[in-house]
Formats: structure tokens, C-alpha cells, sequence
């Protein structure tokens, strides 16, 4: 397994840039490669992606959520192996930090070798920057969900 942490300031409310966060089915319009997540209930989602000219489906489970806080999640099938949590911690009223570590297991060569080189890392950062730069220039959130699901 390999492991990315990054995190980013943002310039917005610390429930704003949670409630943002839970609107999964927007994540394609600040996530590079993400193409649709579809949010099939409360605890999964289905997502494709096309990364490197490789396209894949699959669904992960959310596994911890706590309002304003975090969202732990990991992938339960498709060939892709891996989970995380996103973090949220008030700096001031208008500004929050958005932490995300990840946790994977690169598949095939070219993965492999993308991983060491450092690009699942800079496009976990371009994912964080590109969220920056939607919530706050959108400066509100569109929707929220604030329900708790506890760890199993």
C-alpha cells in the first residue's frame, strides 16, 4: 500500500466546506479524472474514472462520517484497492483546513511507476486546490448532508 496526505486552507466556513464535501456527485467539477460518482444511499457511491487513458467502475463504502468533522471511506470492489478519510478543522470563522490522507495499492506497471514518481500525490494536491478554488468561488455550499454513520 502506498500512502498520500496533503491538505489545503480554505476561505470559507468550516460547515460550508463539509456540507460541500458530501455532494459526492459533484466531486467531477474539481477532481482530475473523475468522470461521475453516483450516490446510491446514505453509505456508497458509484464512481468511474479515466486516468491515463484507463477506465474504471467501481463503488466504495463510506465507513465513518462525523458532521463537520470527517468522512472515512474505502473501495469494496473493481479492481481498485483503496480507502481514506477527509478531515475538517476550523482555523478562524471564514477559514477551514481540509486534510485528506489515502491510502492504495497501485495496480500494473504503469501505476506502479506513476506512483513512484510522485503523480498520485501532486494530483491529490491538484484535487484540493481545484476544491479551493470551487467553494470559494462559489462561496456557499449546494447542499449538504449532515447524517453520522458510525465506524462498524
Amino acid at each position: 500500500m502506498s500512502m498520500v496526505k496533503e491538505s489545503v486552507e480554505v476561505e470559507v466556513p468550516l460547515h460550508t466546506a463539509y456540507n460541500q464535501w458530501t455532494q459526492f456527485e459533484e466531486f467531477p467539477r474539481f477532481m482530475e479524472g473523475v468522470e461521475s460518482v453516483t450516490q446510491l444511499d446514505e453509505r456508497h457511491n458509484h464512481w468511474r474514472t479515466s486516468i491515463g487513458g484507463v477506465t474504471r467502475e467501481f463503488d466504495t463504502e463510506i465507513v465513518d462520517q462525523l458532521p463537520d468533522e470527517r468522512i472515512a471511506w474505502r473501495t469494496m470492489d473493481g479492481g481498485v484497492d483503496q480507502k481514506g478519510v477527509v478531515t475538517f478543522q476550523r482555523l478562524a470563522e471564514r477559514r477551514t483546513r481540509v486534510n485528506m490522507a489515502i491510502d492504495f495499492r497501485p495496480e500494473g506497471m504503469v501505476e506502479k511507476a506513476g506512483d513512484a514518481m510522485g503523480m498520485v500525490d501532486r494530483r491529490v494536491k491538484g484535487d484540493l486546490k481545484r476544491f479551493k478554488a470551487f467553494i470559494e468561488n462559489r462561496g456557499t455550499e449546494r447542499g449538504g448532508w449532515r447524517g453520522r454513520i458510525h465506524p462498524s
